[in-house]
């Protein structure tokens, strides 16, 4: 997997041409190299399209440009993938939006994640069984013979009345108890009406008390064959592996991110706090790095997809067939088998300043995290903010798009005015409507019919004021 870098390529074959340039192609480099405090880096991913920008700036060349060399390195699941980057086997990685305030508030493992980049809005979906499909689909009007979309997870609760009816448990899968995948799970049934289960942490790290549905972990790569077993009716995940559930004819994917929460963070790239401060410059040149890779992602109403499709089908980065990985990221979407859609933006890598990490949006994952009782006692508004500010660094977002627009190799419109505080105003883009205003989060949570609020916590399993 580890080639040799494009810039060592490139010396070579300079040095083919004269001394002289030889003399020029090895000193420019070094120099470069000599500003950063580290320029070796083994930076990890998950087997998911939503972790492009790392492969195109690997591909592309963009790390090399910066001074780094890089190896990029797939890893087993998130957990394995966040006790590396802790432990320092990892300089960095791609991780679920949600996962460092898990980290932040000590859910699990506690630890100091800072993230200056957000890698992507949107690209999930929630694939349920053919079964399970084949009942909620007498629920959902139809339309010229398909099924109106956004499909809600009111269809789905007349199947679940029916499994505990029969004293079956009704179990789905999400890839992280702290990630986004879990967040867009259990809003979209709580939207519908059914229950997705607490936390009462320390005791009780199960998130099934007083559920409807059973949620529990499962590596993404293997969502598709854990359903077709049957033991779980459906999952929350990124792509290809709902796309892939549509072309073995194991399932259907019933709705996307994009329609449950509108251009939400699915992905960020983040590292210890501890390498942040220790490596300010090696850090700024990744970031630059990747605001590049995800510019050329979308570039030009997306003329690059294709091209990133064939990076990403390599076994090293996804795997995944090439036709898979397209349907997305080329703005499509298969629900049931032959009922393709356009859906442009399911995967955003930097349009409608995706890439830049918003105070507004980590104090959504808190807000969800206290939802749930992973965060089991109320805090009061500035704490949100005050966490947010310890993860999410727009400061090193801004200089490293400030270097770029110097160097000619971005334009100021490209991100966020310098005057950007960070919060986003406030939305309703959400299935059930529901205003999120990231100023009042706690005012936020009483408006959920199905979730903690207020005093509320989780005390030997029931919900208490």
């Amino acid at each position: 997997m580890n080639l040799p870098s494009k810039l060592t390529i490139k010396k070579s074959l300079t040095a083919i041409t004269t001394i002289t340039a030889l003399s020029l192609s090895f000193l420019a480099p070094v120099e470069a190299i000599e500003k950063l405090e580290k320029e070796s880096l083994k930076l990890g991913f998950i087997k998911l399209t939503d972790m492009a920008p790392l492969a195109v700036a690997y591909e592309k060349g963009y790390f090399d440009d910066e001074g780094l060399s890089v190896q990029l390195e797939a890893q087993a699941n998130w957990k394995v993938l966040l006790d590396r980057v802790i432990n320092g086997e990892l300089d960095g990685a791609h991780m679920l939006a949600t996962l460092p305030f898990g980290t932040a508030i000590g859910y699990g493992t506690k630890a100091d994640i800072v993230s200056a980049f957000t890698m992507t809005l949107n690209g999930d979906a929630i694939t349920v069984s053919n079964e399970v499909w084949k009942q909620m689909k007498e629920q959902v009007p139809l339309k010229d013979g398909k099924p109106v979309h956004p499909i809600k997870a009111d269809a789905l609760k007349p199947i679940i009345e029916k499994y505990k009816s029969a004293g079956k448990p009704f179990n789905m899968a999400m890839t992280f108890p702290v990630g986004t995948h879990n967040m867009k799970l259990r809003y979209w049934l709580a939207a519908g009406g059914i229950k997705p289960g607490y936390y009462a942490p320390p005791q009780d790290t199960s998130g099934q008390i007083d559920a409807d549905a059973l949620l529990s972990v499962t590596p993404p790569p293997q969502m598709p064959a854990t359903m077709d077993s049957g033991t779980i009716a459906g999952y929350c995940v990124g792509e290809p592996w709902n796309q892939q559930a549509v072309i073995k004819g194991i399932g259907v994917p019933v709705i996307s991110d994009y329609e449950l929460m509108k251009n939400t963070p699915e992905k960020i790239f983040g590292v210890t706090k501890e390498f942040a401060d220790k490596n300010p410059k090696t850090h700024l040149a990744i970031i630059k790095a990747l605001i590049r890779a995800s510019m050329w992602l979308d570039a030009e109403n997306n003329k690059n997809r294709n091209e990133g499709v064939e990076m990403l089908s390599q076994k090293q980065y996804v795997g995944a067939d090439y036709e898979v990985i397209a349907n997305s990221m080329n703005g499509t979407f298969e629900y049931e088998k032959g009922d393709k859609r356009t859906l442009a933006d399911f995967n955003v890598f930097s349009r409608y300043n995706g890439s830049y990490p918003y105070y507004s949006d980590a104090i959504w994952s808190l807000t969800q995290m206290r939802r749930w009782g992973q965060i089991n006692e109320q805090k009061p508004d500035a704490w949100y903010l005050e966490t947010a500010k310890k993860v999410y660094r727009p400061d090193i977002f801004m200089a490293a798009a400030k270097a770029l627009i110097a160097e000619g190799k971005a334009k100021a419109s490209d991100f966020p005015a310098e005057n950007e505080t960070g919060f986003k105003a406030p939305s309703s883009d959400y299935i059930d409507g529901i205003v999120f205003n990231s100023i009042k989060p706690n005012e936020y949570l009483t408006q959920f019919a199905i979730g903690l609020k207020g005093k509320q916590k989780v005390v030997a399993g029931k919900v208490v004021e």
